[in-house]
């Protein structure tokens, strides 16, 4: 769908249930769920679903959001997200709630275009994914003085690419959010442009409560929580409202003066040799080890089940990365790691399946490893 779509009042006063992305099949029609957008989630651990917001939860997370940015109605956010995802749809929400133009990347994510664009519509807002942000720093593009703030969102981005940027002129911000938030839940201030670039702690918005389990699970509640979800019982959708004001994610943080810092997901932790490994963690290390070189998302660390060890961690390449570079690395990696943290023999994949985002699906690349569908 195009985001500009959602600059017209009559969108967000239709009280008719909207699907921006393809819903397979009828959405169900139900009086609770009137002026509802749904949501298909990212599915990074597993199978997708279906989330309700509502319009109005939609615009307070907007008016949150512009609020810790500084936006005005001289500001122009820029969408550079696909508009059936929650973080593109978030921003042409902010751009509505501030009364602000909006400007739409319509073509292929490609960096240069991008700048060029930025610039031909002074564009002061816009969010990008890790991803996005190593392909302009790779490119050593230097930001266009109209731009104000870049909401990083849709995974971590590393400390060195993130400062890198921020040498370019790149005001990038780290944030943490999640669909069931309609957005954003903490995001780094405006303020902080000035120091050097640290993927956490995180100030929570204001129209956030946050809470953590002994085991750092964090819950949220507020006002732009999702309303329910949909499941599948093999004939028709039904819907299952949210049953509780607080939200339990499966994330893991760490809460400390009203900031949050991501810990990675509590689904991602696994068994080795008796010890608790997150294989994401190891990502982050390889990232950092390959001083910028490897693509985030173009590499992942999978966990198998091992009668012995309990999980047998493989590193999983895309063939397109350079295969000297990928031993080097891992090379490196071997000589300082634990041995319940050390890896198997690498194994590289066509691609690595994600979301629209570029959030490695996880479940499904170890199908595909499982498959046996490598390159």
């Amino acid at each position: 769908m195009d985001a500009i779509f959602l600059s017209d009042p009559g969108f967000w006063d239709d009280r008719q249930p909207f699907a921006p992305g393809h819903f397979p099949g009828i959405i169900p029609q139900s009086a609770d769920l009137d002026g509802h957008v749904w949501f298909e989630t990212s599915g990074s651990s597993g199978p997708p679903q279906w989330l309700a917001l509502s319009k109005q939860a939609l615009l307070l997370s907007a008016a949150a959001v512009n609020r810790h940015l500084g936006v005005s109605e001289d500001s122009c956010w820029g969408v550079a997200l696909p508009a059936h995802h929650v973080g593109g749809f978030g921003v042409a929400a902010r751009a509505f709630e501030a009364a602000c133009r909006l400007q739409v990347f319509s073509w292929r994510w490609e960096a240069r275009a991008f700048l060029a664009w930025l610039g031909h519509h002074n564009v002061t807002h816009t969010s990008l994914v890790p991803t996005q942000v190593h392909d302009l720093v790779a490119a050593n593009l230097v930001a266009p003085p109209s731009l104000v703030a870049v909401v990083v969102g849709g995974g971590q981005l590393d400390a060195r690419t993130g400062q890198a940027a921020r040498m370019l002129g790149w005001p990038v911000l780290a944030s943490y959010g999640m669909t069931e938030a309609g957005s954003q839940v903490a995001t780094q201030s405006l303020d902080l442009l000035d120091s050097s670039y640290q993927p956490g702690p995180l100030p929570i918005l204001p129209i956030w409560q946050t809470r953590v389990s002994p085991t750092g699970q964090l819950s949220i509640a507020g006002p732009a929580l999702f309303s329910g979800s949909l499941r599948h019982d093999g004939h028709t959708w039904q819907f299952f409202p949210r049953p509780d004001a607080w939200h339990l994610t499966a994330d893991r943080v760490a809460l400390a003066n009203h900031q949050l810092t991501p810990l990675g997901r509590l689904d991602s932790l696994v068994k080795v040799l008796g010890e608790l490994v997150d294989p994401a963690a190891i990502e982050d290390e390889l990232l950092a080890l390959s001083n910028g070189k490897l693509t985030p998302g173009s590499f992942a660390v999978l966990a198998l089940p091992d009668a012995r060890a309990g999980h047998r961690l493989v590193p999983v390449f895309e063939a397109a990365v350079d295969s000297a570079l990928a031993t080097a690395v891992l090379d490196a990696y071997q000589k300082q790691a634990s041995g319940y943290r050390r890896l198997q023999p690498p194994q590289v994949l066509a691609t690595l399946p994600r979301s629209p985002l570029g959030k490695l699906r996880r479940a499904d690349a170890l199908a595909a490893l499982n498959s046996g569908a490598r390159a």
